[in-house]
């Protein structure tokens, strides 16, 4: 058994990288997968939300952490045992984050919308372009309708670079849930349900091309 790989990274820190990155383990664990999350962020921000879920219950999901040079050695093993493995980075761009996009089948960049954010995702698709690594952007804390939201969407067509079709919204559920180790599908349902489902399905069809 190997496992696929998804790292989700973004070199502006507050872009949903975490957030997408454990909803997107909640989601997959709900159908059916062994998901295990590997945390490369010295924030440890996805350490504290699984440590969280820990408390609350039975996480239903592996956790380690890795230092760069260590990532590829902690993906090896735990791809052995599970379907997925999920990879959280650090906001920056660097020779850190080289071991992970390697190491991956799918590169998830995160923006939120608004142009600053469109302009951070360069770092991240040239090394990824580099390492030949699939990668997908997903627009995160959108508001629909609004001028940046389509001015951002216009960028993001401009630049050539495949895209999620779902678009998540700018919702409270996402920082409620995250806080208390949980994902928004275990929240019950809401505008977030459909769009997390809609999310997840994207990534799974790209991980079996």
């Amino acid at each position: 058994m190997t496992g696929k790989v998804i790292t989700v990274a973004q070199q502006k820190g507050g872009a949903g990288k975490t957030t997408i990155a454990v909803n997107l383990a909640v989601a997959l664990a709900k159908r059916g997968k062994s998901v295990a999350l590997l945390d490369t962020d010295p924030q440890g921000s996805m350490g504290r939300w699984f440590m969280a879920r820990r408390e609350a219950g039975e996480p239903g999901m592996e956790f380690s952490t890795a230092s760069a040079w260590g990532v590829s050695y902690e993906v090896d093993k735990l791809s052995k045992s599970h379907d997925l493995v999920i990879i959280d980075t650090p906001p920056k761009i660097d020779s850190d984050l080289k071991p992970a996009i390697r190491e991956s089948d799918l590169v998830i960049v995160p923006v939120s919308a608004s142009l600053v954010d469109v302009w951070a995702t360069e770092g991240v698709l040239d090394l990824a372009g580099r390492e030949k690594a699939r990668v997908m952007v997903v627009m995160n804390r959108a508001k629909a309708g609004t001028k940046v939201a389509a001015s951002v969407d216009e960028a993001l067509t401009g630049m050539g670079v495949t895209r999620a079709e779902t678009v998540l919204g700018h919702r409270v559920a996402y920082a409620d849930t995250l806080g208390g180790g949980r994902g928004v599908l275990e929240r019950g349902k809401g505008a977030w349900t459909d769009e997390m489902a809609a999310l997840t399905d994207e990534v799974t069809k790209l991980l079996r091309r």
